[in-house]
């Protein structure tokens, strides 16, 4: 789908290498240097005003990494409210000086979420728009990732992909187009949710305000990182659901001797483990996947779903009373979902002698189904980086993808997700960004927001 366009002239957007620093004003110094020797864009495919938006995106790459550094370097675990809040007070900051109505929106104390930031610009010129980023990391207080290690030409860090670079490149994206005259008249929403990684429940109470901001835009933009596929940049027109489920199993006790006979207790882990196969050789197919996270079975169990910790009390020649397994399933569409679920209860009931089961599941977000508005915008992106030099944009498959904040509004509006930096490692000690991928990721959102806000 456009897979290749027109481009005039083509040049690299970001710097090859940076030579390892042993200070912030060296690798920026570095930084500034590399862009200024860069080769200058020539972007014929651009209107004057897109290259104005380009020339202020490229003024500003040294700010830009001191914006990230400095979020970056503020822990911001979802279970830590004040680091939230912090980083939330840092990009108010940046919102209030583009001309942004900035609020905070408190959780109910009980949650023990720190709450979201949204920010809003009335206009009535093209598209009303839907930015989503999030706060909130997965490394908590006590996490020994260190906050902002530069090496070379990438930095490793808390969160650094996931996702404050994408949080950087949407308000330095919104920043050129206030410079270049094209913020003026337009709708524009801007939602920084602050427990993505982990959801406070009720979940409707947690994204009440991202679901009524939906109902009030045309497109909503996400921007998780951008994932290379087989060597090309893509984004994401579809993730698939997150679904958590919950299996107990109660069986009659007796002695092992006796285990098979008729009358007898098949015992509950026989009769789990007949549940999980049948799960795993009944229910696979494409964008459906399904795990089982945690088992404890014997005698006497027990099992805290807040800690997700567990203990188990059995012996070899006792037939087992009880097991809990818990795990969770994705699926790409309702329908799919309805299917599965529904095999999945009809599994669990088919009970072995002597056994009941109790299987719970509960959708935590909804899937974001691939639909031809997604694609469209889609289509629109991807000129907009080819136009810029930077390249087609390719759909990612969904089932690369995980789950995330704009599948809960994907039934209101269209939706594109995955267009924020890159890097690799996400959740991981190792998690890290391509700092030239803040110059690149910043000029395609530019022009794509200026694009649609046109129309």
């Amino acid at each position: 789908m456009n897979a290749q366009h027109r481009v005039i002239a083509q040049a690299s957007s970001g710097i090859r290498v940076i030579a390892q620093a042993s200070s912030r004003i060296r690798w920026l110094s570095a930084l500034s240097l590399a862009a200024c020797l860069a080769p200058a864009l020539v972007l014929a495919e651009l209107s004057s005003t897109e290259q104005q938006i380009v020339s202020a995106v490229r003024s500003r790459s040294g700010e830009a990494l001191q914006l990230l550094e400095r979020s970056v370097r503020v822990n911001s675990g979802t279970m830590n409210p004040e680091g939230v809040r912090e980083v939330g007070r840092i990009f108010a900051a940046e919102l209030d000086e583009l001309g942004f109505k900035t609020r905070w929106i408190d959780m109910p104390r009980e949650m023990k979420r720190a709450g979201h930031l949204f920010a809003e610009r009335q206009g009535g010129q093209g598209k009303r728009l839907l930015l989503i980023g999030h706060l909130d990391t997965v490394f908590e207080k006590n996490s020994p990732v260190p906050t902002w290690d530069v090496r070379g030409a990438r930095v490793r860090g808390q969160g650094v992909t996931d996702m404050k670079g994408g949080d950087v490149i949407m308000l330095e994206a919104l920043r050129a187009l206030r410079k270049a005259g094209a913020l003026d008249n337009t709708a524009i929403t801007v939602a920084f949710i602050g427990d993505e990684e982990r959801v406070g429940s009720p979940i409707e109470v947690a994204r009440a305000a991202l679901v009524e901001a939906a109902k009030r835009s045309d497109v909503a933009l996400a921007f998780e990182g951008t994932v290379r596929h087989e060597g090309k940049d893509t984004a994401t027109i579809g993730r698939r659901s997150h679904a958590g489920w919950r299996l107990d199993v109660a069986a009659k006790p007796g002695h092992s001797g006796g285990i098979f006979a008729r009358g007898e207790s098949y015992g509950a882990i026989f009769e789990a483990a007949r549940v999980l196969d049948a799960f795993r050789s009944q229910l696979i197919e494409e964008n459906v996947t399904f795990s089982a996270g945690v088992i404890v079975g014997g005698t006497e169990v027990t099992y805290d779903d807040a800690i997700q910790t567990g203990g188990a009390f059995g012996k070899s020649n006792v037939i087992p009373k009880t097991v809990a397994v818990t795990g969770d399933l994705r699926y790409l569409t309702k329908e799919q979902g309805e299917r599965v679920r529904a095999r999945m209860v009809e599994i669990a009931g088919a009970n072995l002698p002597g056994a009941q089961t109790v299987f719970h599941i509960h959708e935590d977000s909804p899937p974001m189904s691939p639909t031809p508005g997604n694609l469209k915008l889609l289509d629109l992106y991807s000129r907009s980086s080819a136009d810029a030099g930077l390249g087609a944009i390719e759909p990612l498959p969904p089932g690369l993808r995980g789950g995330g904040d704009i599948q809960h509004v994907a039934d209101f509006l269209d939706c594109l997700d995955g267009i924020g930096s890159t890097g690799s490692g996400s959740h991981t000690n190792d998690e890290d960004l391509e700092l030239a991928s803040i110059e690149r990721a910043t000029i395609r959102a530019a022009i794509f927001i200026y694009r649609l806000t046109r129309r």
